[in-house]
C-alpha cells in the first residue's frame, strides 16, 4: 500500500529537518508545510514547497487524502506540540510517525502517532513509547523503559533500564538517568545532568556551565 502524502506542521528547523528525513528515508512524500496564518512566511514557501495557513489547509490538502506530521519542538515543556497534535486530529488528519532506517528498535516496540525517531537511537526490548515522542539522534533507551506522551529526548541521552519518563518531560543532550528511576511529568532534565533519584512533577535538573579559563589557548604552558 502506497503511503499518503504528508503535510508538515511547522516552519522552523525541526520542520525542515523532519521533511528532509521523511522525503529521503521513508515512503512518505512531503508536499507542503502548514502553520497558523500569523506565522506564514513571505513568500509562502519553505524548501521549495508551499506554506499554507492551517485554517485553509483542508481546501487544498483534505484529511481524507493527506496525512500530517507536527514538527514543533519542546516549547512550553512540549505543550505547544501536544496542542497542535490535538488540533490536527480534531480536523480528521492522521498523524504519521517515522523511524530512521539507521535506528535500532525491537519489533515489539510500536510507534504511536506523531513519534519521530532519528538515526542511531538504540531502543532495547520491552520498551513502551507514548504518543508524540521525539527521540533525536544517538540516544540509548534501555530495556523495560516506559516513555510517556509528548516527551522530547535530545541527542545522546542515556535512559537506563526500567526507567519511567513522565508525560511532557524534556531530557537534554548527554543527560544520564540511572536504572529504575521515575521522572515525573513535566520535568526538565538539563544537558549533562545525572539523575540518581526519582523526581517530582515539574522538577528541573540543571548543570552549571563549564567555567571559562582566564588564559587564552596560546598562553597555556605545555599544551
Amino acid at each position: 500500500m502506497t503511503a499518503r502524502p504528508v503535510v508538515v506542521f511547522g516552519v522552523g528547523d525541526f520542520a525542515r529537518v523532519a521533511a528532509h528525513y521523511l522525503m529521503i528515508d521513508s515512503p512518505h512524500n512531503v508536499v507542503a508545510f502548514t502553520v497558523d496564518e500569523r506565522y506564514v512566511p513571505g513568500p509562502a514557501q519553505l524548501c521549495g514547497l508551499p506554506v499554507v495557513a492551517f485554517d485553509r489547509l483542508a481546501e487544498t490538502y483534505p484529511a481524507p487524502e493527506y496525512d500530517v506530521f507536527v514538527a514543533i519542538g519542546f516549547s512550553r515543556v512540549n505543550a505547544a506540540r501536544a496542542e497542535i497534535v490535538e488540533r490536527c486530529r480534531a480536523r480528521g488528519y492522521h498523524l504519521v510517525s517515522y523511524l530512521n532506517s539507521r535506528a535500532m528498535r525491537w519489533e515489539d516496540t510500536p510507534l504511536r502517532a506523531n513519534t519521530f525517531v532519528f538515526e542511531s537511537n538504540v531502543i532495547q526490548p520491552f520498551v513502551t513509547l507514548g504518543e508524540d515522542v521525539i527521540l533525536w539522534s544517538g540516544n540509548h533507551i534501555g530495556h523495560d523503559v516506559t516513555i510517556g506522551d509528548h516527551v522530547f529526548v535530545a541527542s545522546h541521552a542515556v535512559i537506563s533500564g526500567n526507567c519511567t519518563i513522565g508525560d511532557y518531560s524534556f531530557i537534554g543532550v548527554n543527560a544520564t538517568i540511572r536504572d529504575g528511576i521515575t521522572i515525573g511529568p513535566r520535568c526538565i532534565i538539563g544537558a549533562g545532568a545525572v539523575v540518581m533519584r526519582d523526581t517530582d512533577e515539574g522538577d528541573v535538573f540543571a548543570v552549571p556551565n563549564t567555567r571559562l579559563f582566564p588564559k587564552r589557548s596560546w598562553e597555556l604552558d605545555g599544551f
